[in-house]
Formats: C-alpha cells, structure tokens, sequence
C-alpha cells in the first residue's frame, strides 16, 4: 500500500460515496466506473462516507450492512486497494477532527446558501439536525486532509468544492501554506442516467416506481423487463435530438456501456423498431453488470476478508491524515 506513488509523482484524488443502500446503473456510469479508471492515472484516496450518511436517521444494523456492502461492490466494480487507499471514512478519526477545526473557519452564510441542505431539509422536515447544516465542512475534511489536489465532481457537488476551495484559502491566508486547494476534475466520459419513466429526471432509488432505475444488484431478467418498459417517444427512430429525452437516454446508455457514438448507433438501429432498440441497451447493460454480480457475491461470503482490506486502507490513510491533522494543530495552537 505504501508503494502508491511511482518516481513519478501523480497527481491526488479523494473520492466518497454514501453507504445509502444499493447503487444504480446511473451511480455505475456516472461516477464509479471512472473511479476504476482514475486508478491508474493518479494516487488515489477513496472511502465509503459513513460518517455522512447520519445526517439523516439511520438503522444501525443497515447502515453497517450498506457500508460493507458498498464497500464489497465497489471492489467488484475494479476499485483496486492493490493501485488506490480504500477505506471506511469512520476508520479514520482526523476526519472528525479536522471537520471541527475547519467548521470554525466556514461562515455561516456560506452553509446557508447549500442547496444540498435546502433540500435535506425538505425531505427530513423532522429531523433538522446541526449536522445536517455544518456537514460541508466534514466535506472540506475529508479533501483536505489527503492534500487532494483533485475531487471527481457532478453538477450537484460543484457548489460544495467551491467551499471547500474557499475554506481552504481562508485558512492558508491566515496561516500560510497549510492545504493544497483542490481543483475539480471533470469526467469527460462519465455518462448522465436518467430516469427510465420520466427521463427529465435524474435516475435515482428514491423514486417510488422500481421500474424508473436499475440498480446494480438487480437480475438480468429484472434489468430486461425495465428497459422494454422505459419510455420513448411516437416516432419509432433511434435518433439523438430535441424532444426525444426517453432516446436520448436509451442512446447515452446503450453508448456508455458499448462504446459507440450516436451516428454509429444511429446506423445500428436504422430501419430497426424501438423494441429492438430497448433489448439491445439491456443486454448491453447486462453484459456490463453481470461480471460485477458474481464477484460481489462471492466478495460477501468473505467478510473478514472485507474487514481487513478496509482495516489496512485505513491504516494508510491514517498515515496521509495525521500529516495534515498535525500541521493543522501546530498552526492554529492546539496541544496534541
């Protein structure tokens, strides 16, 4: 693990996902395949966000089981602990600490202004918790920490690196150079999964009709009988343009998992009717899935074996993050 870095010294990235029950095929093409491919372009630093996932009221029993499960399938899917640190974020204490450090350098403004707490809020209206409104600068934590230099980003983190760019810049201001301030990579390739029923909007577990997303888990049958039932549109042509969102999203799909173009996909299916379309994106997305099934599977079977990859990703991380912890204390003069 220690032997991440070649003489040639790669570029940083930190990287977490939520353990909020299973993952979907927009999860899969959207952000953790190009974690797997991210692996073997830069030092790479990614952890399974429990300590984030208690901002809103957990089962103890299922937060545990969802941690190690994507912990699991997140290894199934190619994240390599051999080539990347891959961790569990509550394995490691100076996340916490160095959260409440920071959380006195963010202004209050600033997390008032988090779209991602307006709407948490909504959604939780019982629950409003001061974890729920500061969770921002846990965010900061976990990239600073790891002197990340940069953090894989979609259009709904932007706005939290923006202020962890500015909290880092806060502080080297007053203290000096303290915190390498991340830049925001954009994956070129990751595709945008919409919703299979109403394809306006962003795929997502939460959406009480099963049919409208795929999940990672989800049979080969099961992934069948939801593309054949997915929406598209009267005109029977397998097309890429305006008004035609169910295609769209059929041919960003059927692209992510094949690796054609549009124009080539258009030439595939001319002439041809949409329910041959629709078969095709799900054997294409079957094909992708199910090699990621049966080693997740088998993964599960080995929890110790789980326990202790997680345990020595820790310990490595650790390793990064009492650098920083340390330096973090001595600046602002805390006794360690």
């Amino acid at each position: 693990m220690e032997n991440i870095t070649s003489t040639e010294k790669k570029k940083r990235i930190f990287s977490a996902i939520q353990p909020s029950g299973q993952m979907t095929l927009g999860n899969y093409l959207g952000a953790i395949r190009s974690w797997v491919e991210l692996q073997d372009k830069f030092e790479c630093v990614y952890a399974t966000a429990n300590l984030h996932a208690i901002t809103v009221r957990q089962d103890p029993k299922k937060l545990k089981e969802n941690t190690t499960n994507l912990f699991a399938l997140l290894i199934a899917a190619g994240i390599d602990p051999a080539k990347c640190i891959f961790f569990h974020q509550s394995q490691v204490h100076a996340h916490a600490e160095l959260s409440w450090v920071l959380s006195t350098y963010t202004q209050f403004g600033e997390l008032s202004r988090m779209t991602q707490f307006k709407d948490k809020s909504a959604k939780h209206s019982d629950n409003i918790n001061a974890g729920l409104f500061t969770y921002p600068a846990l965010m900061a934590a976990d990239i600073l920490l790891y002197q990340a230099d940069m953090v894989p980003v979609g259009a709904d983190q932007k706005q939290h690196l923006e202020l962890t760019r500015n909290v880092a810049e806060r502080f080297n201001g007053i203290y000096g150079n303290t915190f390498v301030v991340p830049e925001p990579y954009i994956t070129k390739t990751a595709a945008k999964v919409m919703s299979l029923l109403d394809p306006s909007k962003k795929m997502s577990k939460s959406d009480p009709n099963t049919k409208s997303f795929i999940l990672m888990v989800d049979e080969p049958a099961t992934i069948m009988k939801k593309f054949r039932s997915a929406v598209t549109d009267s005109e029977a042509s397998v097309r890429y343009a305006e008004g035609k969102d169910g295609i769209n999203n059929l041919m960003e799909i059927y692209s992510a998992c094949t690796g054609l173009t549009f124009e080539q996909i258009e030439d595939e299916f001319r002439g041809k009717g949409y329910g041959d379309f629709k078969n095709a994106v799900g054997e294409a997305v079957v094909a992708q899935l199910e090699p990621i099934q049966i080693r997740y599977k088998e993964l599960l079977k080995d929890k110790k074996y789980l326990e202790e990859l997680a345990r020595q990703g820790a310990e490595s991380a650790s390793k990064l993050a009492e650098r920083t912890i340390d330096k973090v204390y001595r600046k602002v003069g805390l006794v360690r």
